[in-house]
């Protein structure tokens, strides 16, 4: 049996922590959606940089094995197996600087 007094076109009164809960889920929604299209943005936009210009080959001295590699605005360097750091001018690709590693 049907009540009376509720007609089927009235809707019921939302309480007030419930409309601020679902305007909460709603912001949150929306900056998530956004730091993650700027997370993506930013990681095609680094990925998309040109890739930097490395030496097509390094004259290591007396036979050592590079085991790193690192480079700076004007240098790079190569660390070797003998415990040395080797620093190369960019441009010329001469031997700038040695360090060995106690």
């Amino acid at each position: 049996m049907e009540n009376p007094d509720m007609r089927p076109e009235e809707e019921v009164a939302e309480p007030a922590n419930l409309r601020f809960l679902r305007r909460l889920v709603t912001v949150l929604t929306a900056t998530m959606i956004g730091g993650l299209l700027l997370i993506i943005a930013l990681i095609v936009t680094r990925f998309n940089d040109a890739p930097p210009d490395l030496p097509a080959e390094i004259a290591l001295p007396g036979g050592a094995k590079a085991i790193s590699f690192t480079q700076g605005p004007g240098w790079f360097a190569v660390v070797t197996d003998a415990d040395e750091i080797l620093i190369y001018d960019r441009i010329t690709g001469q031997l700038r600087q040695s360090i060995t590693i106690n």
